[in-house]
């Protein structure tokens, strides 16, 4: 999946907080996040909301950083993140802490700590929207997937368990969940499990058709991981003068697929 979203930052007592937090909030969430980074700079000389609007600054700078590249930007916010007194936080507030934290790591390219700060963050995760769980756990399993490929080959395994295992016990809640299913398959690939990766995409495929509302999207990233990596992966395996026809009948084979499970149940 890969895509980087951007999390809601809430409060836990609508109407209680100053105006200007609130309208700091509304611009972080429109995605105007020099808007936010000017209402936020008011707010944090408020006695009662200088942390959240801390905050809610820092997070805006990261998401201004990520679309300008500017190096400037991922040092002020990390500046913010690091001024900012956890404790005077709501229990939700926390949790972007949390998330801000791991974003300046991942954006940094330091993906195995700003896994770590996702997996705390997850640990918490009862305090988020379904929609924005969902997220996380793509972020958790990104920068997962990314530390592993810093690796020696011969380390990479561990990590493909960990995304393993947390994918399994998601699908186990929700087999309909888009993050679950995605990872799933790829980290079987990244553990070389070719052959357990193709059957957990048929798979992923076949139960997109529970949550109709990310259905499209994670079929779209599944046919991108079959037909771009394990089509060809799997054929490589083959002598070389059968990979072209088992790439052909491998291609044959995920159409099919395909074409039978083209849409959701029919209801009555």
């Amino acid at each position: 999946m890969v895509v980087w979203l951007v999390l809601a930052t809430t409060t836990s007592v609508r109407g209680a907080e100053p105006p200007a937090l609130a309208k700091a909030r509304m611009l972080y969430n429109a995605g105007n996040y020099e808007g936010a980074i000017d209402a936020a700079a008011v707010a944090r000389r408020l006695p009662q909301a200088g942390d959240a609007a801390t905050l809610v600054l820092a997070r805006a700078l990261l998401e201004k950083y990520r679309q300008s590249g500017v190096p400037a930007d991922l040092v002020e916010a990390r500046d913010m993140l690091v001024a900012v007194h956890s404790a005077a936080l709501t229990q939700r507030d926390q949790v972007d802490l949390l998330i801000g934290l791991g974003q300046s790591l991942y954006l940094a390219e330091t993906f195995g700590a700003a896994a770590e700060l996702f997996a705390l963050a997850l640990s918490r995760s009862a305090l988020l929207e379904q929609r924005d769980r969902l997220m996380l756990l793509d972020w958790w399993a990104t920068a997962l997937d990314r530390d592993a490929q810093s690796r020696p080959p011969e380390r990479r395994s561990r990590v493909f368990e960990r995304i393993t295992e947390r994918m399994e016990e998601e699908l186990q809640r929700d087999p309909g969940s888009a993050p679950a299913n995605y990872w799933l398959a790829v980290a079987a690939r990244g553990a070389g499990d070719l052959d357990g990766a193709w059957s957990a995409a048929v798979a992923a495929w076949v139960r997109a058709t529970l949550s109709p509302q990310s259905a499209d999207a994670l079929r779209a990233d599944l046919d991108r991981l079959v037909t771009q990596a394990l089509i060809p992966e799997r054929a490589r395996n083959r002598p070389a003068r059968d990979q072209v026809d088992a790439t052909n009948a491998l291609r044959a084979e995920w159409d099919m697929i395909k074409s039978q499970w083209k849409s959701g149940p029919v209801n009555p």
